[in-house]
């Protein structure tokens, strides 16, 4: 299993503890760094006699069991009759290949390289180690995570005041170019409602009473429970589309370039790793609440 360069550390007794991650919501901890807390020079030998533990090896066969669906429980059953002899020995690269085990990863680098586990699995190498280690461990990545919170509720709410300011221009377009004056008040509201419509269907894949019918316990509209990607590409679309309806394109064609746009748009935020986020691609739901 392939993971990223180091996103974060953590700090506890004076040891700093790198942190890995594939996504947003699985980190991987340095069980290395944390080992360097009993041996500094060489935290291979604590984190081998962890593995050697017959509780160790039932509570990550327990971990993989939940979140791994290739995980090999046969070699398991062999390998945890064994657990806790004198005899038996385990390191993270057998644990790695003999179970395709995903929680547990080796990365390799004279600098930031070593023995990584997914938080779970992490704090609990921790408290075995020492549970006043653990705490301390515990309270700094609680200060991480409270910090990641806050900056990416920052980052939301800047984009969705965004998508508003340029839902004023993209009205005022619709006004100036596709009502005439003769409609009622209510006609108005209907064409002003289709054409945000036209935005949902080409960024999120459905409209906005698709989404409340799947959604029928949350408040608010789809765009509430939208990501930050999606949130800056919206406020993209709303001034193409404005600029689309400016030239006098029908609704039909403006969906296919704008559904384009957003697509393409999307893609180049995901590759340029812009949002710490797992983010949705066009046409899944956006049911998910906003971290």
């Amino acid at each position: 299993m392939q993971i990223k360069p180091v996103k974060e550390t953590i700090h506890a007794q004076g040891i700093e503890i790198g942190i890995y991650t594939t996504d947003f919501e699985n980190e991987y901890i340095s069980l290395t760094d944390i080992a360097k807390y009993r041996n500094e020079d060489d935290p291979r030998f604590v984190i081998q006699n962890w593995m050697r533990n017959r509780n160790t090896i039932e509570f990550l066969g327990v971990w993989e069991t939940l979140h791994n669906p290739n995980f090999n429980r046969v070699q398991f059953d062999t390998v945890k009759n064994e657990a806790g002899a004198n005899r038996f020995v385990m390191t993270p690269t057998k644990w790695i290949e003999q179970m395709n085990a995903i929680g547990i990863v080796s990365k390799s680098g004279r600098y930031g390289g070593g023995t990584f586990a997914h938080s779970d699995i992490a704090m609990s190498f921790a408290t075995w180690l020492s549970p006043e280690f653990q705490l301390y461990i515990m309270k700094d990545y609680r200060r991480l995570k409270s910090d990641e919170n806050s900056r990416l509720s920052l980052n939301w709410n800047l984009n969705r005041e965004l998508s508003k300011l340029n839902y004023r221009i993209h009205t005022d377009a619709i006004k100036e170019n596709l009502i005439p004056n003769e409609l009622t008040p209510q006609q108005k509201s209907f064409v002003y409602a289709d054409e945000a419509d036209l935005l949902n269907v080409a960024l999120f894949g459905k409209t906005a009473k698709e989404w409340r019918t799947e959604n029928p316990k949350k408040k608010g509209n789809i765009r509430d429970y939208a990501s930050i990607s999606h949130l800056l590409v919206l406020a993209n679309l709303e001034s193409y589309n404005a600029i689309l309806i400016s030239q006098g394109m029908e609704q039909a064609k403006r969906l296919i370039l704008l559904r384009e746009t957003a697509v393409k748009q999307l893609t180049t935020i995901s590759s340029l790793e812009l949002s710490a986020l797992n983010l949705p691609m066009l046409g899944d739901a956006t049911g998910e609440e906003k971290k």
